[in-house]
């Protein structure tokens, strides 16, 4: 997550994947803006100055997320990263010919596509790649996580689970919102949660005092 809040633009005319997407975004630590078409598009990305822009193809109304692309490329250099159910190569090359950054198929897991965010800000020199939290330092370019000067072993779950935890540290995140952001999953077994977590622990607690804390009946925190 950045030290200093990014700055994210959503346009998606669902309200739902809209809402879902904008809750996500926030408890990664960015600041959202979140249109459900392209009215007001132009004075949204010059006041709101995003870093990236996450924009639907399909939209309602007379101009599409290309079109909208082709605008925020005449006023920004944000990042920009198109979200749509619309998987032929055309359409793909068709995105990028518009300036895209990154194209994500719809539906996605929530912390594939946060990382893809961030990764995309990372490249941009938007954001710093590197997260510390006491002694244990996240670098989510080269996916690598060190505590105390120790390189962790982790799982690419492993690592997915450390670095939402990190990304919403000094908050409880409960059981239900780390499985939908890490796994994709709103209804499943919490039981799953709870075995990652244990082996994180053992992994992070190697090298350290624990920073993964129980709150019993709410979730769990990351703080040093």
């Amino acid at each position: 997550m950045p030290a200093a809040a990014a700055r994210a633009l959503v346009v998606e005319d669902d309200a739902s994947v809209r809402e879902a997407l904008v809750e996500a975004l926030r408890s990664d630590g960015f600041v959202v803006e979140a249109l459900p078409d392209g009215e007001g598009f132009e004075g949204a990305v010059d006041a709101f100055r995003p870093d990236v822009a996450l924009l639907d193809v399909m939209l309602p109304g007379l101009r599409d997320g290309f079109a909208l692309a082709r605008a925020l490329r005449e006023r920004s250099d944000a990042g920009l990263l198109f979200l749509t159910a619309r998987d032929a190569v055309d359409d793909r090359l068709r995105g990028f010919s518009t300036g895209a950054d990154d194209y994500v198929v719809k539906p996605y897991v929530t912390a594939e596509l946060l990382a893809r965010v961030r990764a995309l800000l990372q490249r941009l020199g938007r954001v710093p790649s590197t997260v510390q939290v006491g002694d244990l330092v996240l670098d989510e370019a080269s996916s690598v996580a060190t505590r105390g000067g120790h390189v962790l072993d982790l799982t690419g779950t492993e690592h997915r689970l450390l670095a939402y935890l990190v990304a919403g540290r000094g908050r409880t995140l409960s059981k239900t919102q780390i499985l939908t952001q890490v796994w994709g999953y709103e209804d499943y077994d919490p039981n799953l949660v709870e075995v990652h977590v244990s082996a994180l622990r053992r992994k992070t607690e190697a090298h350290g005092p624990r920073l993964i804390h129980t709150v019993r009946g709410l979730g769990y925190v990351l703080r040093p």
